[in-house]
């Protein structure tokens, strides 16, 4: 089983949903770097269960605590190890699903892989382990945030409540000012009351998360296997739910033609830029200094408040009523959890730049 992402700066991680804490190890911080502990606990605040209304009734406070590699508030550029400890489990939610299969979820597939599952909560498969990820990804914004490079997320569509494409039309500051984080206030509403209507019904419901890179400089990526889109690709469709990502004008281009969609190249001041950005940001696998954006589709929650015909390990067929504290959408809580994943995978390419190019123009 594989538990580290990352080639230069890497983050290792540990835990179960049920288990005693959540954690990690992260290597690779460059030296010198402020941290902000209170920063990284707001990373953590906007990931956490409970909320909101529209989010998991789960309760847990998500403190972390930074264990090495920090001295007199700053990195020291050796691992930094950190653990968030679990305070709210009730694993005996769980006790009617020790051996059935939950539909659409992962138990079948680890237990057909390792001969072994662990039904609380979905043990390593709950989505409560990505809290690594997002400490991972906020200790990586604190450096790209010292290039000028910034990385905002926002729901951009649930169900059939949706966005247009185009993110410059939205002033991303807002995304936070509102529960379910869409820059839309009134698109918000709706999608808010939607989220509400499925949870009553004891159902779920999926969508979109827009994410979008600005600052990011030019010729991040490598031309063959190392392409900056398809780092960020995997990223994503590493995250829990995520079903499908498309990057610029995505697979509405399918049907256009290329004299329709091609990035003309123009000059903007000293620098060269293009005219519009359908290829979101990278061409040939490298980033070209335009804004680089993507949109992520998540599947709805797999574990319904309903009952739900599946089998159990004994090949019975049998009907589940699964119980517990379940997001009826992922989407608000999965919001810092894309720009993490998205942080973590723009400083590994830089890093990995400066490893074979002189990037000391980027401040590190």
């Amino acid at each position: 089983m594989s538990n580290t992402f990352g080639k230069i700066f890497t983050l290792t991680t540990f835990g179960e949903s049920h288990g005693e804490a959540i954690g990690g190890v992260i290597d690779g911080m460059p030296a010198g770097v402020d941290i902000d502990m209170d920063f990284i606990q707001h990373e953590l605040n906007r990931r956490k269960p409970g909320q909101s209304r529209i989010t998991t009734d789960r309760k847990e406070d998500d403190k972390v605590e930074l264990l090495s590699g920090v001295m007199d508030g700053q990195s020291t550029g050796c691992p930094i190890g950190f653990m968030v400890r679990n305070n709210n489990q009730r694993s005996a939610d769980y006790d009617n699903m020790r051996e059935v299969f939950r539909p659409s979820h992962a138990d079948y597939t680890y237990y057909n892989k390792y001969g072994i599952r662990d039904h609380r909560g979905g043990g390593r498969s709950s989505a409560r382990i990505t809290i690594s990820r997002c400490v991972g990804g906020a200790l990586a914004k604190l450096v790209l945030r010292n290039m000028g490079i910034s990385i905002n997320a926002y729901t951009s569509q649930v169900g059939d409540i949706a966005l247009e494409n185009d993110y410059r039309k939205y002033d991303l500051t807002i995304t936070e000012t509102n529960i379910v984080r869409c820059p839309d206030p009134k698109k918000a509403e709706q999608m808010t009351k939607l989220i509400s209507e499925v949870k009553a019904s004891g159902d779920t419901i999926g969508g979109t998360i827009t994410c979008v890179v600005k600052g990011c400089p030019t010729g991040l990526g490598e031309p063959e296997f190392d392409k900056l889109h398809a780092a960020l690709g995997a990223a994503m469709l590493g995250i829990n739910a995520v079903k499908g990502i498309e990057f610029g004008g995505g697979f509405a281009m399918a049907e256009r033609r290329g004299s329709e969609v091609n990035d003309i190249f123009c000059m903007h001041g000293q620098r060269v830029s293009t005219r519009t950005n359908y290829s979101g940001g990278i061409q040939g696998g490298i980033s070209n200094g335009e804004d680089i954006y993507f949109r992520i589709a998540f599947k709805p929650v797999a574990t319904l408040l309903r009952p739900q015909p599946t089998v159990n390990i004994h090949g019975e067929e049998t009907i589940l009523q699964a119980k517990g504290r379940h997001d009826p959408c992922v989407l608000p809580r999965a919001v810092p959890v894309v720009e993490a994943m998205a942080a973590m995978t723009i400083l590994d390419f830089v890093l990995m730049s400066r490893k074979c190019h002189d990037v000391s123009s980027h401040g590190l």
